[in-house]
């Protein structure tokens, strides 16, 4: 039997909402988890807050049925039918009527929940057979998830929480939805949303970086339900889970659509890039099957500084960053690999973007802060129109030692995440942690913002190129040859 009017600690909740994953233990992979549990989680929540919501309306007209059920007394509306404890009483086939009901909802809500459920095959019943899915919707019947027992902020985090184990859980899908929430707090509390703003995420996997700066407004007990979130997800289970992920933590101004951000970007305004005031990301790196050849001719004007090679999108992201900046008052921080700061193949690219004065920082962050990564990444932090005081200068800050080793995964501690801020905010030298350089010494360097030869904490004559940089190098220099030997044939012939 639920438990009617109880609220659960958060510890409590987390063990509870993980506790449905070990009933899909040895039949379902790992990495599918998530496109089963996050839609019936959701599927639950709204069915009991939706009760919660006529029980009051019921309390305020004095037992009016028809009052209660009014559309404008609900966030969401359910069909009859469709209710979470009309699935839990069907015994055949529940996979059905689970679909049905996530259908009919979707059908019900068409500007907030379309395509939200996903399209998991709750009717193949090879992999959920009927007893199995009795026991998910039993487990989830145990609690009542409406906003009294388990408020927002708290399910929120829970949610948060199920995403990180399941991206522990199976390990090879993680980067996918899952930024480390310790960066994720440093890059927000470098942008500063404002009440207002508008903030966009042009890779959003499951929305954490969005969620963050409407969090982090709330922490300083500023208006964060004027923060207009907008992201774009390549995944049609992640964009979903993103979604969720909003209303779990009750935000309700965001625009998160699916698509691929470099081929169809899907945020426009009069046929051009939407604007935004701040812009966080965490691309995914060096990809190598994308459309170079249409980015070449890019309807939307976004090579700016020019094409990227075939063997590393990363500029291309960069570049998608600063043209859907708004040119008053744009703001972007990004996550990359060290290699965006001085490989040769983007060299040109680099150059454009540091002439053009829209660098402000570069933040050297320590290795092992991904999942199955060793790699050290960095910050990229650009201004469309930078303070007075800073133009013409580059901050760059090494905080490669700034971070707290754990196992197989690092992190940024409070006092870490203190003292880049700190350097960041009074852009000036620190003996060996950041240095202030003019964009001068930077152009003379090659356009090279590599750490080691501005800040004296590292060993420059040690510039460490990984693989996939070497690759990426390779790759283009390898392009380049091909182009010659082309003009040369065609010279000779």
């Amino acid at each position: 039997m639920a438990n009617e009017n109880q609220e659960l600690d958060q510890k409590s909740l987390e063990k509870y909402l993980w506790g449905a994953a070990t009933a899909l233990r040895g039949t379902i992979d790992a990495g599918d988890y998530k496109q089963y549990i996050f839609p019936l989680l959701f599927f639950k929540r709204i069915s009991d807050v939706y009760d919660e919501e006529f029980q009051n309306a019921l309390a305020e007209s004095d037992g009016d049925m028809e009052y209660a059920a009014f559309a404008e007394n609900h966030h969401f509306q359910i069909p009859a039918g469709a209710h979470w404890n009309d699935v839990r009483e069907t015994t055949t086939n529940i996979g059905l009527a689970l679909q049905n009901a996530m259908r009919a909802i979707e059908q019900a809500n068409p500007n907030t929940l379309y395509g939200i459920f996903g399209d998991a095959s709750w009717t193949n019943k090879d992999r959920l057979s009927d007893a199995m899915l009795t026991n998910l919707i039993e487990h989830y019947s145990q609690q009542i998830l409406n906003l009294s027992n388990v408020p927002d902020d708290k399910l929120g985090n829970a949610y948060e929480y199920l995403i990180k184990e399941f991206a522990d859980d199976s390990g090879h899908t993680a980067a996918e939805f899952y930024t480390n929430r310790t960066v994720v707090k440093l890059m927000t509390m470098i942008m500063d949303p404002q009440p207002g703003e508008s903030v966009y995420d042009p890779t959003c996997g499951s929305g954490g970086l969005l969620l963050n700066c409407a969090l982090h407004l709330k922490e300083e007990g500023k208006e964060y339900r004027t923060l207009k979130l907008y992201g774009q997800e390549i995944n049609l289970l992640t964009s979903a889970i993103a979604r969720m992920n909003m209303f779990m933590h009750g935000i309700e101004e965001f625009d998160i659509v699916r698509g691929d951000t470099l081929a169809n970007p899907g945020l426009l305004a009069n046929d051009e890039l939407k604007k935004f005031n701040v812009i966080l990301a965490n691309p995914p790196y060096s990809i190598k099957s994308w459309d170079r050849k249409s980015f070449e001719n890019d309807p939307f004007g976004r090579n700016l500084w020019g094409t990227p090679p075939q063997g590393c999108a990363d500029y291309a992201f960069q570049q998608h960053i600063q043209k859907s900046l708004d040119v008053k008052n744009g703001r972007s921080i990004s996550l990359w690999p060290h290699g965006i700061l001085f490989r040769d193949a983007e060299a040109g690219m680099r150059r454009k973007m540091i002439e053009e004065d829209l660098v402000e920082c570069v933040i050297g962050l320590g290795p092992n802060l991904f999942y199955n990564s060793p790699m050290e990444a960095c910050l990229l932090i650009t201004k469309t129109k930078k303070e007075k005081s800073k133009q013409g200068k580059v901050l760059i800050i090494n905080s490669v030692k700034e971070v707290r080793q754990d196992k197989n995964i690092a992190y940024l501690e409070s006092n870490h995440i203190e003292r880049i801020y700190n350097a960041y905010t009074a852009y000036e030298d620190q003996e060996e942690f950041c240095k202030v350089v003019s964009i001068g010494d930077v152009l003379a360097n090659k356009a090279s913002l590599n750490m080691a030869l501005y800040v004296s904490n590292v060993d420059s004559s040690k510039e460490v190129t990984s693989l996939q940089d070497a690759l990426v190098n390779w790759t283009a220099s390898s392009e380049q040859v091909a182009s010659s030997m082309n003009k040369l044939f065609k010279e000779l012939g």
